[in-house]
């Protein structure tokens, strides 16, 4: 099923203020929570369409990046979309998980829903970075290569991750026995809320790693390099996997998205596989033909004839000399633009003069149809 439209989504217009973007979220969710829905897959997979666009709008780069591109100038920006590290719900409900989301809302009345969730403790895929570059319109056309250097959290080396000093480690958390959830009865309802002690983790570091501070992680400085394909065109994006951050409690890092911005060229554009260019010549080879040489994008010097009698604004095609694009390549489109002195020499005046009274153009000239003079 095509993803709708996030703006469509949460019910709003583009200029929506933030208060507005969070108050349609706020409405949804209270809607289609699956712990106010339990076993309907419908209001579930709505919960998750919202909760993605609040994600996306809710973040000014995030937002920006969609308003330009769509979907794909925020893929790869929301970590896969992985709703238990979501934050979205502390900053409209105070809560930050599943089974405790409904406690802010109805001030714990329906606390019962949600029936617990695995502790946090189990190992995390990492975040998913953004990376953005240029590149000149040569190299997106014939690829190359490029380093990249950028920031990413990689796993302490002195705790391998764990976060704990060395000599100790993680003590299940004694408030909640490892579940990072606490329940507090209130007449029939059982309310579930997020674990203060331990931050819902399930467990606590005694004594932590003095290197990271016991997160398990170090930001460090990385430097790779990344090949363009060739053909890649402007606002694509590459992949680098396990490039990312790295994941939390020694899961496997996030990939790196790698978007691409083409510069423009100085003379030559591109549409698809193709690439045009426009060639100035004078009236008397567009007139009597020639044969004029032209440089390609890939400094290739070839030989081109003008037809005679070839009219302004001609194509001549050039067959590949294009974009290498699916094991072939493209069509070079020459534009033919006649040039018309701006001055002329007393000699070149009067041959001009002479070919106009050969050629009758004082005459009164026939009218063309429209069709005619657009070929």
């Amino acid at each position: 099923m095509a993803k709708r439209d996030y703006y469509e989504v949460l019910g709003i217009q583009k200029n929506a203020s933030k208060d507005d973007i969070k108050k349609a979220y706020r409405r949804l969710a209270i809607q289609y929570h699956p712990d106010k829905n339990p076993g309907n897959k419908e209001a579930e997979e709505k919960f998750k369409e919202a909760t993605e666009a609040y994600e996306v709008l809710s973040d000014d780069q995030k937002k920006s990046a969609y308003d330009q591109f769509g979907f794909a100038g925020v893929e790869g920006m929301s970590g896969g979309h992985d709703w238990s590290n979501f934050r979205g719900f502390e900053d409209i409900f105070g809560g930050g998980d599943f089974g405790s989301i409904f406690d802010t809302i109805f001030g714990g009345g329906f606390g019962g829903f949600g029936g617990g969730r695995a502790s946090r403790a189990e190992p995390r895929t990492g975040a998913n970075l953004r990376y953005d570059i240029e590149i000149p319109f040569k190299d997106a056309v014939f690829g190359t290569k490029v380093e990249v250097q950028y920031s990413r959290h990689e796993s302490c080396g002195a705790c391998g991750g764990s976060g704990a000093a060395s000599g100790s480690g993680k003590k299940v958390c004694p408030a909640c026995q490892g579940t990072g959830q606490v329940r507090q009865s209130s007449g029939f309802f059982s309310v579930a809320s997020t674990c203060r002690t331990c931050r819902g983790e399930g467990y606590i570091i005694e004594h932590p790693c003095p290197e990271c501070g016991g997160t398990g992680a170090q930001k460090k400085r990385q430097k790779i390099q990344i090949t363009i394909p060739p053909g890649i065109e402007n606002g694509r994006r590459l992949v680098v996997h396990r490039q990312g951050d790295a994941g939390p409690n020694g899961g496997p890092p996030g990939d790196l998205y790698v978007f691409i911005r083409v510069k423009a060229h100085e003379y030559f554009e591109r549409q698809d596989a193709d690439l045009y260019c426009a060639v100035p010549v004078s009236i008397t080879q567009a007139s009597l033909g020639a044969d004029i040489h032209v440089r390609t994008l890939d400094e290739k010097t070839i030989k081109v004839k003008i037809p005679p009698g070839t009219q302004n604004g001609k194509l001549l095609r050039i067959k590949d000399e294009g974009v290498p694009a699916s094991g072939r390549r493209g069509s070079l489109y020459i534009k033919v633009m006649v040039q018309i002195p701006a001055k002329l020499s007393r000699r070149g005046r009067e041959l001009m003069e002479e070919l106009s009274r050969v050629e009758g153009e004082n005459d009164a000239p026939q009218p063309i149809a429209l069709e005619d003079l657009a070929r």
